[in-house]
């Protein structure tokens, strides 16, 4: 069983990853227009639209539902099948909302109950594996998102973060 020191770390970091990678989501779409939400390299790759639909579902499904108890509503499959052109605010406020939501299931978590066992999407595990591989999971296309609008946008894309020390990458002074 974790310490609460070890488990209200790990809780609060995983917080802070959801809220930084829903900010880093947010800043690519500003940059994007409407084709580039709905732009996919191949027709069988995902689009950010496609990506925000399912960043919402997995969401949901793993951290509301499965580490917060609410009941699964998930339907996985129409997150990829899909091919509405939504307005980029009709997907951003869901996943917004989500991850608000989510983070209230995290804020609200005894950090004693992170290895209770729980069945999510079919996988037995505990409650730290599905915490970590969700925000993970989050992680991985919050990269993708970025990487599509580096590619639609090309040299005029405006990075969010800036290097201030030699550490970073900043240039010597």
């Amino acid at each position: 069983m974790p310490d609460h020191d070890t488990g209200d770390a790990l809780i609060a970091a995983v917080r802070k990853r959801f809220r930084e990678g829903l900010a880093r989501i947010e800043h690519c779409l500003d940059q994007l227009s409407d084709d580039d939400v709905h732009w996919r390299p191949y027709d069988a790759h995902n689009s950010v639209g496609t990506i925000l639909l399912h960043l919402s579902g997995n969401v949901r499904q793993w951290i509301i539902s499965g580490i917060g108890g609410a009941d699964d509503v998930r339907e996985r499959s129409l997150e990829f099948t899909d091919r509405r052109r939504h307005a980029p605010e009709d997907l951003l406020a869901p996943l917004r909302a989500t991850v608000q939501e989510a983070d209230a299931v995290l804020a609200a978590l005894d950090p004693a109950t992170l290895t209770d066992p729980r069945r999510i999407q079919g996988f037995e595990l505990d409650g730290v594996t599905a915490i970590i591989d969700t925000a993970a999971h989050f992680e991985g296309h919050v990269q993708e998102i970025t990487w599509i609008t580096r590619t639609r946008v090309g040299a005029s894309y405006v990075f969010r973060w800036e290097p201030t020390t030699p550490e970073q990458g900043a240039p010597a002074s």
